[in-house]
């Protein structure tokens, strides 16, 4: 990225004449490049999971237990944004709790890459505890390179940032699935701790031109609260270590036994935060109305997405056995339809910020809960596309690749209705007390998402299987009723919202 940051050839102490990342602090390309490599990491490895799973050179499950494992998994990382937050906030800060993500995502890949099943699923805790660690704070840290919320440069600088990880969710697959696929499985997984190296070293290089503010704990413990806080830690530990070895002492234990209780707190703790939120009565009416009408909006994200992540899993698993995955007679690795998405929002992720602005000034901008809806209803159109396939498979015939592609197209167009916007409003229906609680918030919606997802297709709970027509329908109709729903109550969820639009 040096040919990127130009210098003037003035005094380079003088203000305002600093190098600079395309006109955006020298520290934005710090982050760019550690984000778009912890992405290329965690994508290329993300578009492998599955596939590796069900592989007979892989760990040959069932197909089931694959969506399964890969939804815990995603729930997982998002899951752990909360505390990721609360780890830097009160004993590392963002800069040194990112430096530490990134040696655990690291470590968590490498861990993948031995050829032993007991390392591979460390591998898989690792990534998701980095992850969600990473996750929570490098946002953060853009946003400490400018002067405040009214700095010019910060909306550009964060669109920036954006590019960075669709750059590298967007190479992941290509380079990391072609390796896995072709080459060898473990050394895919490999490639992928390799580029975790090569942006934690960009990081540590460059960490000079990040903000001072990065390095602060902005509430730090007590004394007594570190003592507190070590003393559950340990306690919850020590319950699970002895539990987990009586169950496998006793010869009991299988996977199920990971898997079944951290669905289950993936469905249980999004529910709790938010109830915690609404009853806390140092709430205002006016934030507590707020926060009512947030839950429709975060049930309606828990549903768009519960469909849209089986894209990595349910639809790749269906590629695997079910497609061609030929264009004009040329074959491609599976995981490749893994970067239809992130090159599909980068090339219509600036068409949807001119729509906005060109509807906002002629005065017809869709109200959010209208975007909501159809983000709904064009996810629940993504999985009725789907049928389209499943029927030429249940015919005996490979389906051809562009259909998979078409349903990606119609996702990611979901996506850029409904992500920003759910971002957006997090941030300004966030009650005061919640200002940084509630974006860790809106991600427990991804985990209560997938966490049904793992719930329905674990062989030893739910037992559905998701690529077939029956329930593929009901997923579509389940989407586009939530749509249909959200839009007719628009008028009740705008008048709880008060003054957002």
């Amino acid at each position: 990225m040096a040919s990127s940051l130009t210098k003037d050839s003035v005094r380079p102490e003088t203000p305002g004449t600093e190098k600079t990342f395309f006109g955006h602090p020298r520290g934005l390309a710090t982050l760019f490049m550690t984000e778009m490599w912890e992405r290329f990491s965690y994508y290329g490895m993300r578009a492998l999971l599955p596939l590796y799973l069900v592989a007979p050179g892989g760990l040959h499950m069932s197909a089931g237990t694959a969506t399964a494992i890969y939804s815990v998994y995603l729930s997982l990382v998002y899951l752990l944004a909360l505390p990721g937050g609360w780890v830097a906030d009160r004993l590392l800060g963002p800069r040194k709790t990112v430096a530490v993500s990134g040696l655990i995502i690291m470590l968590g890949h490498l861990c993948l890459a031995l050829p032993v099943s007991a390392s591979f699923f460390v591998g898989l805790v690792l990534v998701a505890i980095g992850s969600g660690l990473l996750k929570a704070n490098i946002s953060t840290m853009v946003g400490h390179l400018y002067k405040g919320v009214d700095d010019p440069r910060r909306d550009g600088g964060f669109t920036l940032f954006y590019i960075g990880i669709n750059l590298g969710a967007f190479i992941a697959p290509l380079a990391i699935g072609t390796v896995g696929e072709n080459v060898n499985w473990h050394l895919g997984f490999a490639l992928a701790a390799l580029g975790m190296a090569l942006g934690l070293i960009q990081y540590m290089l460059g960490g000079r031109h990040l903000s001072p503010q990065s390095s602060e704990v902005p509430t730090p413990l007590t004394a007594e609260e570190k003592k507190s806080t070590l003393r559950k830690g340990l306690m919850w530990l020590a319950i699970a270590v002895v539990f987990y070895a009586l169950v496998g002492g006793t010869g009991h234990f299988t996977l199920n036994w990971a898997l079944i209780p951290l669905t289950i707190i993936g469905l249980v703790v999004p529910i709790l935060v938010i109830a915690r939120i609404y009853r806390d009565k140092d709430l205002e009416p006016a934030e507590r109305s707020k926060v009512g009408a947030y839950v429709w909006f975060f049930a309606a994200a828990a549903v768009f997405w519960m469909i849209y992540d089986q894209g990595g899993s349910t639809l790749s698993l269906f590629a695997d056995s079910s497609a061609k995955n030929t264009i004009a007679g040329w074959g491609f690795p599976v995981s490749w339809y893994q970067s239809v998405n992130p090159i599909m929002i980068m090339a219509l992720a600036p068409v949807f910020a001119w729509l906005w602005l060109w509807l906002n000034r002629r005065g017809q901008e869709p109200s959010t809960a209208v975007k909501f809806s159809v983000g709904l209803v064009l996810i629940g159109a993504s999985f009725f596309l789907f049928l389209a396939p499943l029927s030429i498979a249940e015919g005996g015939h490979k389906a051809a690749a562009m259909w998979l592609v078409a349903i990606y197209f119609v996702q990611t167009v979901g996506e850029l209705a409904l992500s920003p916007v759910g971002l957006s409003v997090t941030t300004k229906m966030a009650p005061k007390k919640y200002a940084s609680q509630m974006m860790g918030v809106w991600f427990l919606a991804v985990t209560a998402g997938d966490s049904i997802t793992a719930l329905l297709s674990n062989p030893a709970v739910g037992g559905v299987n998701l690529d077939k027509m029956g329930f593929v329908c009901l997923e579509a109709i389940l989407a586009v009723v939530a749509g249909v729903a959200v839009w007719m109550y628009r008028k009740k969820v705008k008048a709880l919202m008060g003054s957002v639009n």
